[in-house]
Parts: structure tokens; C-alpha cells; sequence
């Protein structure tokens, strides 16, 4: 598995994923604008595994020394992050978007979606960066929550959508590095408009049945993968 960089590590879902990865035996970068709080990260990853290979930076050095580039930012400061990071992406670089479009993000609730024009946030994503670096959108419905209680395990299918299917295999394969959490093959990135989507169904659904954790989801019947 190559070096992963996860930008906006800080937040719940990043550091989760740090978590659950560096758990998995992988080593991780935890990117942030504020290095400080990139390194208080780290401290509190080592708490909990303190022969972990995890590392704190900003985010242009987490983007240069790295190979899989997580993105895991409100999807309102999506933009301003890729412009900062975009010089350093080159197409051997795997760059994946976690940003959903909820609508919590201009005013809105959480239960609803924004479409951007491009249909998704994760191809806004790809039309903002250089050419030849591929987008894969990916982890959206993964509640930050559940990476957390590492007591447990993530029982979880993660879709991968990306056009590329070199990249969307290496996402699949780091997905489903963590227990219990499987990589599923979701096609080309267009299909990321679904899969955005679902992500505020879940929320609407975690209010309803009252799940502080959240749920996850699971395709059945699904089983030579």
C-alpha cells in the first residue's frame, strides 16, 4: 500500500479514518492548514497506539511527500483546499474526495443535497484539478462515529467510484484493509452523484431511529470480491 496523506485529518471523519488505518498496521499522514493542529492529531492517535507510523504537517508538504491523498473537508471549504494543493497533485497521485454537498453547507439541513453543476462534488473535484489526476470519490457514507469506537468494528460497504479503474481497485483494496469495512466497485465517477446522496438519506435516517453512532449499509448477496 503507498503512503497516505489524509487532508483535514483534524476533523472527526479524518481522524477516524487515521485511526482505523494506523489500526490496520498502514502508515498515515495527518494534513491540516494549522500544523498545530495536525500534530495534537497525531498525539492523540499515539494515545491509543503508540508504536503507530503516523506523521502531522500542512497540507501542501502532506500532498508532496505522499502517494493517496484523502480528502476529508465540508464540502464548503473544498474548493479553497484543492486550489492550495492542486500545483503539488500529479497523475501518479490517487486523490480522493469524502466531500458531500449537503445543503447544512449553504444554510441548509443536513437531510437535503445540493447538486453542483458538475453534477457531484467529487467531479467539481475533477474539473479543478490538473490534468491527468484522477478523481476517486469514495468513503461518503462511512459514519465518523463508527471509525472512532475502535472497540468495534466497521461493519460498513464502501463504495469506489472513479474512471480510472487502476485507482478505484487501490481504493477498494485500502478500504477494505480495515475490519469489517469492504471496497465495493461503484463504476465510473458519475456515479458518485448516488452515492453523495446517500449520504444525507443516512443522516435523515440516524434522526428517525434515534442511532447517535449511525448506520452503515451493507449490499447483500454480494460475495466474489
Amino acid at each position: 500500500m503507498r503512503k497516505i496523506a489524509i487532508i483535514g485529518g483534524t476533523g472527526d471523519q479524518g481522524l477516524g479514518l487515521a485511526m482505523r488505518f494506523v489500526q490496520a498496521g498502514l502508515p498515515v499522514c495527518i494534513g491540516s492548514r494549522d500544523e498545530t493542529k495536525a500534530r495534537m492529531a497525531v498525539d492523540a492517535i499515539k494515545e491509543k497506539f503508540p508504536q503507530a507510523s503516523v506523521t502531522g504537517m500542512g497540507n501542501t508538504q502532506a500532498v508532496k511527500d505522499n502517494d493517496i491523498i484523502i480528502l476529508s473537508v465540508p464540502y464548503k471549504f473544498m474548493v479553497d483546499t484543492l486550489k492550495g494543493i492542486k500545483e503539488y497533485l500529479t497523475p501518479e497521485k490517487t486523490l480522493v474526495s469524502l466531500c458531500v454537498p449537503l445543503a447544512s453547507n449553504v444554510g441548509g439541513r443536513p437531510t437535503q443535497i445540493i447538486q453542483p453543476w458538475e453534477g457531484s462534488a467529487a467531479e467539481q473535484a475533477q474539473g479543478l484539478v490538473p490534468e491527468g489526476v484522477s478523481i476517486v470519490g469514495s468513503f461518503h457514507n462511512v459514519c465518523a462515529a463508527r471509525l472512532q469506537d475502535l472497540d468495534n468494528t466497521v461493519d460498513d460497504d464502501v463504495v469506489v467510484c472513479c474512471n480510472d479503474k487502476e485507482k478505484r481497485k487501490e481504493i477498494m483494496e485500502l478500504a477494505s484493509r480495515v475490519d469489517g469495512m469492504r471496497g465495493i466497485d461503484g463504476g465510473p465517477l458519475c456515479n458518485a452523484r448516488i452515492v453523495e446522496s446517500i449520504t444525507a438519506l443516512i443522516i435523515g435516517m440516524n434522526i428517525r431511529y434515534k442511532m447517535p453512532k449511525g448506520i452503515g449499509i451493507r449490499f447483500t448477496y454480494l460475495y466474489d470480491i
